[in-house]
């Protein structure tokens, strides 16, 4: 696979333009420590030619001195260029990492459902570590060996202009064999890539899992499966470095007939005693020199390739693009607000409403989450939703914060098309409180305004005496810069559902949702937050979706779902009054889970 010379460009010019003064001062390097490369032989042809025409012991003296200093300059030049180079390279890619990763968080949850965090983590970080080489030497070096390949065969034309001549030629055959083969190997590198990104999803979904896996009695099958990426990584990257090895061999081939050539010419005119040893040294030494600067050119070639692989991966990520996209910008309304649903089918997995074949709404609703669903609550009102697993409650929360966008409908907020809004307004207005709470490795203060450092110190604190908090948060060792385990380690499930809940107090949406929220709450620390909840649904709009019954008192009217539509709806208190309802058999049967 091909892979244009324009991505390398491209990606190089975004990602080196802001280190402009690095780049020149590497740049700067480079040319000395060629230069320096090249003044060397000619040092050594001086000293040898001296010897045998019986020059003083003086100035073979300083010739020696002369080539030790200019090669620790050398040394010292090509120091200071790998310190350089690494420098920009690291910063270059670090950028490219932090673009990616804001990509990957832009993109559709569609998206993300069909990617495992391994696999991500993979892309933005091995393929972007493929690529360091790439901003921090490839093109340094490849620079680099040109320029002494051309020094060399310039100072062979002085020498000698027919030998130069053919040595040039001989150097153009080379890199012709090179630009050719240049992707004999990047369509295996990139599988063999893949295959690494396969291999660490598993990995990751597989660890997540260990304590249900060995419960269950699944490891035996997991190390299996494990056996099974690993050797389609192992065949992978078989036929990728068998294909490196053919692309190396023939240039290895090439300049061993070359050096046979320059000795054979050197002695040839020595013998003639058209040249002296000096110049058959300075021959035969530049054309080895010569050989160093195509081979490592062969060389980051090859991690070249390697780059290819890595940076088409990269390219295929930033080509998918999400389709949730920011509205022209419109403003809700202050305080609580009002919801409407008109006509809302969707599907996961289905063709968003602007994709291909988008007029066939038959196959775009396929095995719908929601089908003709409509809703209005008017500002101030509380709803409890209620139905079987699969119903589509959690679906009624993702669509209001368009995690997902519907196949058919229009959907309200504050009289406002949610498409027209800014996604950053629509969800600093509607909070949202879910039986998984993720907790970061970070302070608390960081865990509970989500790094958003505008929030006083101050706020923070009434929150948390509000939630009733006041007093754990008086035992952490360093109050709210006491830092947290990612996994939420040290806490109980209920302090962090109590987390969760001061994060959305934090933001004072008008709309909270609250999708089973107390489910994780033991009875004392659930009777802790009622007040909380009571007071963090006044004078807000509410949706509280629920398994349990008891969960729902607080709320004015109740829904129940199945099957993807509304099987129930009414005022709780006329329902729960109503013999015939679902939601009074509910009640009379005394089933605590509206799923039994």
């Amino acid at each position: 696979m091909t892979i244009q010379w324009r991505s390398y460009t491209t990606i190089l010019v975004k990602y080196l333009k802001p280190q402009q003064a690095k780049v020149y001062l590497l740049l700067g390097l480079l040319l000395v420590s060629t230069l320096l490369q090249l003044l060397g032989p000619q040092i050594i042809s001086s000293f040898i030619d001296g010897v045998t025409t019986g020059a003083t012991v003086p100035a073979l003296v300083r010739l020696a001195l002369l080539f030790l200093g200019v090669a620790l300059l050398g040394y010292l030049a090509k120091l200071a260029e790998t310190y350089v180079s690494e420098n920009v390279g690291w910063t270059a890619t670090n950028a490219l990492r932090a673009d990616l990763t804001t990509h990957c968080l832009h993109l559709d949850m569609a998206f993300h459902n069909t990617h495992t965090p391994g696999e991500l983590i993979e892309r933005v970080d091995g393929d972007v570590s493929q690529l360091a080489r790439f901003f921090s030497q490839l093109v340094i070096q490849v620079l680099g060996q040109v320029l002494l390949m051309l020094g060399i065969l310039v100072v062979l034309g002085f020498t000698a202009w027919r030998i130069g001549l053919a040595f040039t030629a001989f150097a153009v055959a080379a890199l012709f064999i090179l630009i050719y083969l240049r992707d004999f190997a990047t369509q295996q590198l990139k599988e063999e890539r893949q295959a690494s990104a396969a291999l660490f999803g598993f990995l990751e979904e597989r660890l997540g899992g260990t304590e249900d896996l060995r419960a269950n009695g699944a490891t035996a099958y997991t190390i299996r499966q494990l056996f099974v990426f690993m050797r389609t990584l192992w065949e992978k990257s078989m036929r990728a470095a068998s294909r490196a090895a053919i692309f190396s061999s023939v240039i290895v081939v090439w300049f061993q007939i070359g050096a046979a050539l320059a000795l054979a010419v050197g002695a040839f005119l020595f013998q003639r005693q058209t040249i002296s040893i000096g110049t058959v040294f300075l021959l035969y030494a530049y054309v080895d020199m010569l050989e160093n600067p195509l081979m490592l050119l062969t060389q980051e070639l090859q991690n070249l390739q390697e780059a290819s692989g890595s940076l088409l991966r990269i390219e295929a990520l930033y080509a998918t693009q999400r389709t949730i996209t920011d509205g022209a910008g419109a403003s809700l309304p202050a305080g609580a607000l009002a919801i409407e649903f008109a006509d809302v089918s969707f599907a996961y997995g289905a063709v968003p409403p602007d994709g291909e074949n988008a007029d066939n709404k038959n196959d775009a609703i396929t095995n719908p989450a929601l089908t003709a669903f409509s809703l209005q609550l008017t500002p101030g009102r509380k709803l409890g939703l209620l139905g079987r697993t699969g119903s589509g409650k959690t679906t009624i929360a993702r669509l209001l914060l368009r995690l997902y966008e519907p196949q058919q409908g229009v959907i309200r907020l504050g009289n406002v098309d949610i498409r027209e809004l800014r996604l950053a307004d629509l969800r600093q207005r509607v909070g949202i409180v879910t039986q998984d709470v993720q907790l970061f490795q970070a302070s608390v203060r960081d865990n509970l305004t989500l790094f958003d450092a505008t929030i006083p110190d101050t706020q923070i604190l009434d929150v948390l005496e509000t939630i009733g908090l006041a007093g754990w948060l008086q035992a952490l060792p360093d109050g709210l810069d006491t830092l947290l385990a990612g996994t939420g380690n040290g806490l109980s499930a209920g302090e962090a559902q109590l987390l969760a809940f001061t994060r959305v107090f934090l933001k004072d949406p008008g709309l909270v949702i609250l999708d089973e929220a107390s489910s994780r709450l033991d009875p004392v620390t659930e009777q802790l937050i009622e007040q909380a909840v009571d007071k963090l649904l006044a004078n807000r709009t509410a949706i509280v979706i629920a398994h349990r019954l008891a969960t729902v008192q607080r709320v004015d009217d109740i829904m129940i779902l199945e099957n993807s539509r509304i099987s129930e709806t009414g005022s709780r208190i006329q329902l729960a009054a109503t013999p015939t309802s679902r939601f009074a058999h509910l009640l009379q049967t005394g089933l605590e889970s509206v799923g039994q």
